[in-house]
């Protein structure tokens, strides 16, 4: 009875590592090329808002960070750096700056969401054109599926 106790238990734990492993690993494998960064130098020449995405915030952590620079134009949003790998991230303005989940929780309904963030290294997104980032003054990236804090960057 031991034996199979341990093998259940042993067993269990690997499945549950296995799991954890292709949660992490699957969206950086499905994941489609960012744009050059000449493609991104160009949308972010003609921003109006710039921020930077750093590693060190209050909610963010080893798994969970963004670093890099982010430029908000008239039609177009681009990223030029890195964000951790993950499932369903979104890119949001906020009212006000937050550095952690329960932050943007409290927020999160009087935010606007710009759209998918697909790829981890570099990124170029359409502002909706009933989004208008003059009303927010930071920008979030969030992962819709598991409610996690990734970054932040006040732009205003």
């Amino acid at each position: 009875m031991k034996k199979i106790l341990l093998l259940t238990a042993s067993h269990a734990a690997m499945l549950a590592v296995g799991f954890a492993l292709g949660v992490y690993f699957l969206p950086i494998l499905i994941a489609p090329p960012g744009p050059s960064q000449e493609q991104v130098a160009q949308t972010a020449s003609g921003a109006k808002y710039q921020t930077t995405f750093k590693r060190d915030l209050e909610g963010s952590d080893a798994f969970h960070w963004g670093e890099g620079e982010l430029a908000i134009g008239a039609a177009q949003v681009s990223f030029m750096g890195e964000l951790s790998p993950g499932p369903d991230y979104k890119l949001y303005l906020a009212p006000r700056f937050v550095a952690t989940e329960a932050e943007f929780n409290a927020i999160k309904a009087q935010s606007a969401r710009v759209g998918d963030i697909k790829t981890f290294e570099n990124f170029i997104l359409d502002l909706p054109a009933t989004v208008n980032p003059d009303e927010y003054t930071t920008a979030v990236v969030w992962c819709e599926t598991f409610g996690e804090f990734i970054t932040a960057g006040r732009y205003r």
